[in-house]
């Protein structure tokens, strides 16, 4: 049976749409008989590039191709400028943009393509930021990515905030599918064009990043927040204390839930210690974890086939270093920064979460972001970066004081600027 059989039963006799879109609705028996997309190009086994949106025809296109044996590589047009290196690294075969769709020739096949092809499976591949480096290509198997959304759960009227191309927005959606529920998906992602959103069509859950909430609390938007939403979520990007602890006073029926997971892992299970904390379990089926020399380390049945463009980061034993360094309590965990974040001043390391943490306690900073510059004495020192609340003006001298009255000599930025900490396309610090 086909997926869109299959969740075709599932929808049967269910009359509420499963997409809000704009001023459109979309009920799941329109599924099968959208062609606003041709596909008759798209071979079994094709490498299929789809750029698009959580609109009608991208899901209803997302769907076909996973019923096609396809490789689907979701893109945006965001990413424009990397399309090309996209669909090299990919070795795309079809190209579906808006309504059009074309095939081209690639340098041939990934070994790791070939095996899904040969077992007649479908894919996903999904790009990694590439914050350090051209961006990994992570290949999964979706017969075995789809098999977490077979155990029925709870689902509520979701926003699709996190975008087509991310792991988060793809396990949304198809949460949401799977379990009835319905997805809004917004065609504005401005602070104000996404809390009007979930006002007009009474939004229960809103997934996001820290980095939006902070947005959020920048634009003083709090005080009109939609009575509606009853769930935010929040991953992809560490949080920060003070944030959480600002947004949980001025949202009390807000219930705020953390998120965890990675686009080689798949999102996880994750228990929140309360709503204001940052520690968190971190479980499920087929998922285990350990903690060596403060590093997190995960194993996942659901994990990626592979990397494209890159060796394979999981060890002998199917161990996958997530390079978060994180601490440790009553057998829950709380995230305090990345490997690659450290900063050694003299030989004394510490984390520019721990900067940045005090710089958001003090008036009038909204975002704040802690960088390790080349010293010729100590081999690194701190420079710190902090942006305004709209209105605001914050106090550079006082701040300096503020942070040397509670941080230790060596991690004391030497240089205070203020200026825009820059978010990237899916809403998180760049």
């Amino acid at each position: 049976m086909t997926l869109v059989s299959r969740l075709s039963e599932r929808w049967k006799g269910i009359s509420t749409p499963f997409l809000v879109y704009g001023d459109r609705e979309l009920h799941f028996s329109d599924i099968e008989q959208d062609q606003s997309i041709d596909l008759s190009q798209v071979r079994p086994g094709d490498v299929v590039a789809l750029i698009g949106d959580f609109e009608p025809a991208s899901i209803s296109a997302l769907l076909r191709l996973i019923d096609l044996n396809a490789i689907l590589v979701p893109l945006t047009r965001e990413t424009a400028h990397d399309h090309e290196y996209f669909f090299d690294t990919a070795g795309v075969d079809v190209v579906v943009d808006g309504t059009r769709t074309h095939r081209r020739t690639n340098a041939g096949a990934n070994p790791l393509v070939e095996q899904l092809r040969e077992q007649r499976h479908a894919g996903l591949v999904l790009f990694s930021t590439g914050t350090t480096g051209r961006p990994k290509a992570i290949l999964h198997d979706m017969t075995l990515f789809l098999r977490r959304f077979e155990t029925p759960r709870p689902t509520f009227r979701t926003l699709n905030f996190l975008l087509f191309d991310h792991i988060g927005g793809i396990n949304t959606l198809l949460h949401t599918i799977f379990n009835r529920g319905v997805v809004i998906s917004p065609t504005d992602r401005t602070v104000s064009g996404v809390l009007e959103t979930c006002r007009r069509y009474e939004v229960e859950v809103l997934p996001t990043t820290p980095t939006f909430l902070r947005m959020i609390l920048m634009s003083g938007l709090t005080r009109t927040f939609p009575p509606s939403v009853r769930v935010i979520t929040y991953g992809t990007e560490r949080m920060d204390q003070p944030t959480l602890q600002e947004l949980c006073d001025l949202l009390p029926d807000v219930d705020f839930r953390q998120t965890f997971g990675m686009s080689e892992l798949g999102i996880l299970r994750v228990k929140s210690e309360a709503r204001d904390s940052l520690f968190m379990k971190i479980g499920g089926e087929g998922v285990e974890t350990r903690i060596d020399d403060g590093v997190l380390k995960i194993k996942s049945s659901t994990r990626m086939l592979g990397y494209l463009n890159a060796p394979s980061p999981f060890d002998a034993d199917g161990w996958y270093d997530t390079k978060d360094i994180v601490e440790s309590r009553d057998g829950m965990i709380k995230v305090t920064g990345r490997v690659s974040d450290v900063i050694n001043v003299g030989g004394l390391k510490f984390m520019p979460s721990e900067i940045e943490r005090h710089a958001l306690e003090f008036p009038g900073v909204s975002q704040a972001k802690a960088v390790a510059r080349n010293n010729p004495i100590t081999g690194q020192h701190v420079e710190l970066l902090v942006e305004e609340n709209q209105g605001a003006e914050v106090d550079l001298a006082g701040l300096r004081q503020f942070l040397a009255e509670r941080l230790q000599p060596h991690m004391r930025p030497h240089r205070v600027k203020l200026g825009t900490v820059q978010v990237g396309h899916r809403f998180k610090k760049s």
